[in-house]
């Protein structure tokens, strides 16, 4: 158990002094000035505060106060980066002092300055700001993804034991920013590209507000990182399997699998896929207006989907949650026997060097996504049903036509979902040649 003291140097020739921390743990023992200073003569070493006879002086009220707030901060950090696993040195005092300083500054001008404080400026406004494209205000979901970039941004201040000036933005800090999230954090290579993106939409933001910044982050070399990811997807023969094989009826695997038969037959998202109502399928066409990008889709109903509605007495299958979903189709996936060793990545508890799971600052397990070799069942999830359509009908129509279903908005993130592997064209070229050249 880690002991946390203050003192002053009363030897020091200085007068007021500086005020010291002292952590002191079983393979530690560090001594660091703190920026508050006190009068020798109204300090208590014994006590660790100014004297009884100072009280009446607000200000050295306010020290005894400080002094208690930044050791309960202190203990917090110091039991969060234990479990995060960040080593605890003098270097890393230091950075925390610093930090507790300028969260306690109350500098209504950091935001003008300090990258993180402009970061929470532009993640509050952003909650009342619209898409210029669409007219509608920002996703949940995007206000989210900003806050855990702008998290990670403070982590890593706590990691270098200061805050980042958004002027410093340059290229060493892209350097040793990406590095820290992924040797640091475990992120993959997408999720750290997604944060790089993050951080330049805040630096744009900046410019835009005549804030200073290097315009470095502009350039190609500041890039966001990616990796082309092994997704897999279900052909048409595999989609006959899944149809053809008999659960018992109305139990949650058959509710499941009907409900991935029609997602494999719309395309459809899954915040999409399982809103659709009754009201939403007429004359043989499902309309929706999709969540996402609210752009109105028209589907026409694939006869599966057809057969799913008349095996249900014209009802849809019954309403069933996004984890639900996820965690009944690998079962489905599994009974029916897809389960070949494919490459792929799925997301799996992290360990440390001793085996044992890796725990976040809330004590929960770790889990980030790693490529390998899986069973196919285990790497399905809701995507599959997007891939699966786009995959499916792509070359058989018109990339235009199939978009307008899916809703994508360029060719490139349509692109995207194409999963067909290069053997798949190889046949394609084959039979074309077997068949036009005897």
């Amino acid at each position: 158990m880690a002991t946390i003291n203050f003192k002053i140097q009363e030897k020091a020739k200085i007068d007021p002094t500086k005020i010291y921390i002292r952590l002191k743990g079983k393979d530690f023992d560090y001594n660091v000035p703190t920026e508050l200073l006190v009068s020798k003569k109204e300090w208590s070493n014994s006590k660790q505060k100014t004297k009884s006879l100072a009280e009446s002086d607000s200000k050295k009220l306010d020290i005894n106060k400080t002094l208690k707030d930044l050791k309960n901060y202190i203990v917090d950090e110091l039991n969060n980066d234990q479990k995060e696993g960040f080593s605890i040195d003098k270097k890393w005092l230091t950075g925390k002092i610093n930090l507790f300083s300028n969260k306690s500054s109350n500098n209504k001008t950091d935001a003008n300055f300090f990258l993180t404080s402009f970061a929470d400026k532009y993640i509050e406004t952003s909650k009342n700001r619209t898409n210029k494209r669409t007219g509608q205000k920002l996703k949940l979901r995007t206000i989210q993804d900003f806050e855990d970039t702008s998290n990670k941004l403070k982590f890593y201040e706590e990691k270098i034991g200061k805050r980042i000036k958004i002027i410093d933005i340059d290229l060493k800090f892209h350097k040793d920013f990406i590095e820290f999230l992924r040797n640091e954090l475990l992120l993959g290579e997408n999720t750290i590209g997604a944060k790089i993106d993050n951080l330049k939409a805040f630096l744009r933001d900046a410019e835009l507000n005549r804030i200073k910044v290097d315009p470095i982050f502009k350039s190609k070399n500041f890039y966001s990182p990616s990796s082309e990811t092994q997704d897999i997807y279900f052909d048409e023969d595999e989609i006959e399997k899944i149809k053809n094989h008999q659960f018992e009826f109305d139990s949650y695997l058959d509710n499941a699998r009907d409900w991935l038969l029609i997602g494999l037959w719309t395309g459809l998202r899954i915040s999409d896929l399982l809103s659709i109502t009754k009201k939403d399928i007429k004359d043989g066409y499902i309309d929706n207006t999709n969540f996402k990008t609210n752009i109105p889709v028209t589907i026409p109903l694939h006869p599966h989907v057809k057969g799913i509605i008349d095996k249900r007495s014209g009802e849809l299958p019954r309403k069933i949650s996004d984890q639900n979903f996820n965690d009944y189709i690998k079962e489905v996936s599994e009974i029916i026997g897809f389960n070949e060793n494919v490459l792929g990545s799925k997301m799996c508890i992290v360990l440390d060097t001793d085996n044992k799971p890796l725990l976040d600052k809330d004590g929960n397990k770790i889990h980030r996504k790693k490529q390998g070799m899986y069973f196919k069942y285990e790497l399905v999830t809701s995507h599959i049903c997007r891939r699966s359509f786009a995959t499916n009908l792509y070359g058989k129509l018109d990339t235009l036509t199939i978009m307008k279903i899916t809703g994508h908005k360029t060719e490139k993130q349509f692109l995207s979902y194409i999963k067909t592997t290069p053997k798949h064209h190889a046949e394609k070229l084959k039979n074309y040649w077997d068949q036009n050249y005897k």
